[in-house]
């Protein structure tokens, strides 16, 4: 069993450092909002601390799942940042989704420090982290990678690395270009099969048992067809997820195409007010140009 500090205490990071704390280590939490890691530490059993750097210190492990980019920043550096309380031959095991730019600058950081660096973003959503059902695909050195894959197994259904620093976060990457092509396409079809005057749902369990079956039509088909779009993935960070993919894909010279148009559609549904909704609102796009949102 570890000492570890868990960073950030949302919809992921929350029940994540539970089940952590749940297979016997020590967790101490941060969040940014103090009520949050009081309310955490009273349910689980587990400790606080008001600062990054007053929760990772003498851990071996400090894991972070926060928002952005500058989110992480926030977090890991400056005089409050779990750097400055982190010891020689622990690990920083990052579950944001960020930009493999930051990743790499931040590793840079706690490599002049002696500590280890693991990136490490994880698919699943709400529910896969609630279950401990989570692909995690990581990023660092093979060392690094093979002290932490036991810790993280927690609340992990597959974890494996990719590479070094940053491959992590590349494949999280592909991980959303791919969502977001299928969720428009799932829309698409059942949008038309409504009109069409088919059973949507019906056709979705069919459907999935074929060729074009997938994660999302099976999970996700029914609650789209009934306009239920709160229990996953909110647009608005999936908008900030493509947007480092559509940037990475700039910079490695790739085209995406489909990927760059669903952002807009993406941008489409935040209009409408959906920005908490989750990504499969993407359906709502067609029912509000045919006049049937009220």
């Amino acid at each position: 069993m570890a000492k570890l500090a868990f960073l950030g205490l949302g919809v992921m990071g929350a029940p994540m450092a539970a089940h952590l704390k749940n297979a016997g280590h020590e967790v101490t939490v941060y969040n940014r909002t103090t009520a949050k890691a009081e309310a955490w530490a009273e349910t689980n059993g587990g400790t606080w601390a008001a600062t990054p750097r007053e929760a990772a210190e003498g851990c071996d492990f400090v894991m972070a799942c926060v928002g952005n980019d500058d989110d992480l920043r926030s977090v890991v550096l400056g005089a409050d940042g779990a750097l400055a309380g982190m010891t020689e031959g622990s690990i920083f095991v990052d579950h944001t989704t960020v930009s493999a730019t930051v990743t790499r600058e931040l590793a840079a950081e706690a490599a002049a420090k002696g500590v280890g660096y693991v990136d490490a973003p994880v698919s699943g959503g709400q529910a896969g982290a609630e279950n401990g059902q989570l692909a995690i695909m990581c990023g660092g050195a093979e060392a690094h990678f093979a002290a932490a894959e036991p810790v993280v197994a927690a609340y992990s259904k597959a974890t494996i690395r990719f590479g070094e620093v940053g491959a992590g976060q590349l494949t999280k990457m592909v991980n959303q270009i791919c969502i977001a092509g299928l969720v428009q396409a799932m829309s698409e079809g059942l949008y038309f099969a409504m009109k069409a005057g088919l059973d949507p749902k019906a056709v979705a369990g069919l459907v999935s048992q074929g060729a074009g079956g997938s994660w999302q039509l099976a999970n996700r088909a029914g609650t789209m067809v009934d306009n239920q779009f709160n229990h996953g993935f909110a647009v608005d960070w999936m908008r900030k997820d493509l947007g480092i993919a559509i940037g990475q894909a700039k910079e490695l010279g790739v085209s995406l195409p489909v990927t760059s148009i669903v952002d807009q559609f993406y941008a489409d549904v935040q209009q409408l007010g959906g920005g908490r909704w989750d990504t499969s609102s993407l359906i709502q796009r067609f029912r509000a140009m045919n006049g049937e949102l009220g």
